[in-house]
C-alpha cells in the first residue's frame, strides 16, 4: 500500500505546488495591473495639465489677437485723421519743387 499512496502523495504535491504557482502568478498580475492602472491615471493626470495649460495658452492668444484688432484698428482711425494732412504736405512739397525748377530754368535762361 505505501508504494501505490506515495505516488497519490506525489500528484497531490504536484497539484498543490501547481496551485501555488499560479496564485503566485495570479498574485504577480494583479500587482501588475495596479501598476498599469496607477501609471495610466498618472498619464491621464498630465494629459489633463497638458490640456488645461493649451487652453491657457489659447485664452492668451485670443486676448492677443483681440489686442492687435484694437491697435489696428486705432492705427487705420490715426491715417484716416492724417490723410487730409498728408496730401497738403505731399501738394506743398511739389509746390515746392516745381518752384524750384522754375526757379532754376529761370536762372539758367535769365539774365
Amino acid at each position: 500500500m505505501s508504494a501505490s499512496a506515495g505516488p497519490a502523495d506525489l500528484d497531490l504535491e504536484e497539484q498543490r505546488a501547481r496551485i501555488r504557482r499560479m496564485l503566485d502568478e495570479a498574485d504577480r498580475m494583479s500587482a501588475e495591473r495596479s501598476k498599469l492602472f496607477a501609471e495610466q491615471s498618472k498619464f491621464a493626470a498630465e494629459q489633463a495639465k497638458l490640456a488645461a495649460e493649451q487652453n491657457k495658452f489659447t485664452a492668451e492668444q485670443n486676448k492677443l489677437m483681440a489686442e492687435q484688432a484694437k491697435f489696428t484698428a486705432e492705427a487705420l482711425k490715426l491715417d484716416r485723421a492724417l490723410a487730409p494732412w498728408q496730401i497738403i504736405l505731399g501738394c506743398m512739397a511739389a509746390g515746392a519743387a516745381f518752384f524750384g525748377a522754375g526757379a532754376a530754368f529761370i536762372k539758367l535762361i535769365g539774365p
